[in-house]
């Protein structure tokens, strides 16, 4: 199974867009996880620049924020539908509210995979706070209901919420495991949805609980016979990024964590 490393551009966009795609390319990486602008032209611009590059595109919707549910739900279609004119991989989307009501946010989820038949761009949907699915057990219980729904797996957000590495709620974690189609590659822990520094040796444990779970997610996509598959190192920029106290300086490279990520996975997985 051939895995491609996707670079986010978040925490990147100070770069002029040309200097970041060269970087991503020089690093390693076979192509960005990013939104793209809801306008015509500037969105176009961004995926021809992609093109270009011989990078792809995972897009990414987090945007839609509405807590009234009408206005919810027609600008998620809107945003869901301009970054399927851009012809990417997939969509990984954030979906819904955690205070929607379960059948508000399925209407969410049912309209992407409507979005996703007429265009042909598959969706899949990221686990995260704040949204339907911010914790392992509310999640356990959409899947179990909507076997269709496909996963971006970001268990960091999890370990955050429950404020353990859910070894008391594995039958949750095992039954996401099994709809995931995407993994965003952060390590949380029980106090955060991201460890300041992986390399450390003061998060060697919350690194090796991600791993168990990432390995699981690859070793049964194998047995399943996929031939492709998807990884986003996507430790985040501040706040998600600790900041040293009155300073405004990053205790570590929120670039060269991502890249150590990917050095760090593709030999993994390489096999």
């Amino acid at each position: 199974m051939k895995i491609d490393f996707f670079c986010p551009h978040w925490g990147s966009e100070h770069l002029p867009f040309a200097a970041f795609l060269e970087k991503v390319k020089t690093a390693g990486y076979q192509g960005v996880e990013m939104s793209l602008p809801m306008e015509d032209t500037a969105r176009n611009e961004v995926v021809n620049q992609l093109k270009g590059s011989g990078l792809r595109l995972i897009a990414q919707h987090w945007e839609t924020v509405d807590a009234d549910f009408e206005t919810h739900k027609s600008n998620y279609k809107k945003r869901l539908l301009n970054l399927a004119r851009g012809a990417p991989v997939f969509i990984n989307s954030q979906t819904g509210k955690d205070y929607y009501t379960q059948a508000q946010n399925m209407e969410l989820i049912n309209m992407a995979e409507e979005v996703s038949a007429t265009t042909g761009v598959a969706i899949v949907h990221e686990t995260h706070r704040g949204k339907w699915s911010f914790a392992a057990h509310i999640t356990q219980q959409y899947l179990q209901k909507f076997p269709q729904i496909r996963l971006a797996f970001d268990v960091s957000h999890w370990c955050n919420v429950a404020e353990t590495y859910l070894h008391d709620q594995q039958e949750a974690v095992e039954l996401a495991i099994k709809h995931t189609w995407h993994i965003h590659a952060r390590v949380g822990h029980t106090e955060g949805p991201q460890v300041p520094d992986p390399r450390s040796p003061e998060w060697i444990d919350a690194l090796n609980n991600h791993l168990q779970w990432w390995d699981t997610i690859i070793d049964l996509r194998r047995q399943q016979g996929v031939e492709k598959f998807t990884i986003t190192p996507e430790f985040g920029a501040p706040p998600y990024t600790t900041l040293l106290p009155f300073t405004n300086t990053p205790i570590a490279s929120q670039w060269e964590i991502n890249v150590f990520m990917r050095q760090l996975l593709s030999p993994r997985y390489s096999s």
